[in-house]
Parts: structure tokens; sequence; C-alpha cells
């Protein structure tokens, strides 16, 4: 059993959650751009709800990446200050992963394989694939970052594709608004499933009972992103910086 705080400030959503021996609470909202004032009053609003203190919890979890430079790294930034504080193990979560797990949990009866995506804004996406795995969910392939209409040559989608061939696979996530994406096929398209703290709290509390907390200094956000693509992002939001 477990107590574990989980947070995401990985797309446009902002989300805590709490995993008290299985139960869940959580705060979702639609914070575009104002993730550094929402996310400590969420936590702060939370513990409150519950009688809860930093020093009661186990470990905090929290959003890993991929997504948003700029929220994974408000969101570690915070999960720092609050770990370091609490003298608190953290527990890094694929957002991902959750995407895949959120979808399961409302729709119980289905056991197709997911392909999670996020627009990761430059024409590419974010993508991973996920099947069931009892209450959980276990990844088919690594994570990439590419453009859409180079998805259906990797060699993960592809065998995704041929065993599904009679069948259907679930497209959730931001990533499926491109119109190469399309080619894919796929028979039920969510493209408003966002990063949930919810499934990262059940998924971290499975990682903590198999004693895979880690240290705060160990931790780290995945952007995918090589640092050429990082430097070109920076170019395009500070073009005088070019200059310089």
């Amino acid at each position: 059993m477990s107590v574990i705080l989980s947070l995401d400030s990985s797309t446009d959503a902002c989300s805590v959650a709490l995993n008290v021996n299985g139960q869940l609470s959580g705060r979702f909202e639609l914070a575009a751009k104002s993730h550094t004032q929402r996310l400590l009053p969420m936590v702060d609003e939370l513990l409150h709800s519950q009688s809860l203190k930093l020093q009661d919890l186990d470990a905090i979890a929290f959003g890993r990446g991929p997504g948003s430079f700029t929220g994974l790294r408000i969101c570690m930034g915070i999960v720092q200050g609050l770990a370091f504080g609490a003298q608190l193990p953290v527990i890094p979560v694929s957002t991902l992963e959750s995407m895949a797990l959120a979808y399961y949990r409302a729709n119980p009866d289905i056991d197709l394989p997911v392909l999670a995506t996020l627009d990761a804004r430059m024409d590419e996406v974010y993508w991973g694939s996920f099947v069931r795995s009892e209450d959980s969910v276990q990844a088919l392939c690594a994570e990439h970052v590419m453009k859409p209409e180079l998805l259906t040559a990797q060699a993960p989608i592809q065998q995704l594709l041929a065993k599904n061939a009679g069948e259907q696979f679930i497209a959730v996530g931001s990533g499926w608004h491109y119109p190469a994406m399309q080619q894919l096929a796929a028979g039920t398209i969510v493209v408003d499933i966002q990063p949930q703290a919810e499934a990262m709290a059940l998924i971290a509390a499975k990682v903590w009972s198999a004693g895979g907390a880690i240290d705060v200094l160990d931790a780290e956000p995945v952007y995918l992103r090589d640092t050429i693509s990082w430097q070109k992002r920076q170019r395009i939001r500070n073009p005088d910086q070019g200059s310089l």
C-alpha cells in the first residue's frame, strides 16, 4: 500500500492526483500558459481535501514526457522543490502511457491496442503503442518523435497494422489531427485525451510496489527531440537571438 501524489503539466492540461492505498482523487484543468500559477495551488487544494501533508506521502510521481518543453520543465522544477523539501523519492511516468491507461479505464470492455500521440509541433508527433495488461498497460515499442507521414514506415506500426488487419486499433491524442495520420486508418480516434495525473498515480503505485522509485537527483524529463531540434525551436520562438 502507498500514498502517492502525481503531477503533470506536459500539455495545455494541468492535473494533480492522489493515490491513497488505491483510492484516487484528483484535479484537472485546461490551463494553457498558466501552469506556474495553477500547479502548486492545485497540489495544496488536493492535499488539504484529504487532510494530508507532504510528509505523509511515500513518493511523488510526475509526467516525465514527452510533451511541451516548457510544461515538462515547469513540472520537473515543482517536483524537485517538493521532493527535496519533504525528502521524498520520485517516480517518472510516461505521458503517452498515461493516455493509454486513461482510455482503457474509460472503456473497460475494449482490449484493442492503443496508439497514443501528442502534437509535437513543427509538423511532428510524439507516439507510442500500448496494450492492456490486466489493470495496467504494456508498451509495445519505444516512444518516438517524427513527422506524421513517416509513421507508416515504422516496423512497430507495420506490425500493429498487420496483427490487427481484420480488426482495428484505437487512436488517442492530439497528434491525430494531422491529415497524414489518417493513412493509418484507425477505427476509433479520440483526439481530446490528455495526459492525466490520475492514470499516472495508478502507474506509479505499481512502480512503487516493485521498488522502482528513484532519487529526485536522478530524475529527468524525456523530451525525445535531440539538441538540434531544441535549438531550432528556440530560434523559432526567439528569432532575434539568432544574430547574437
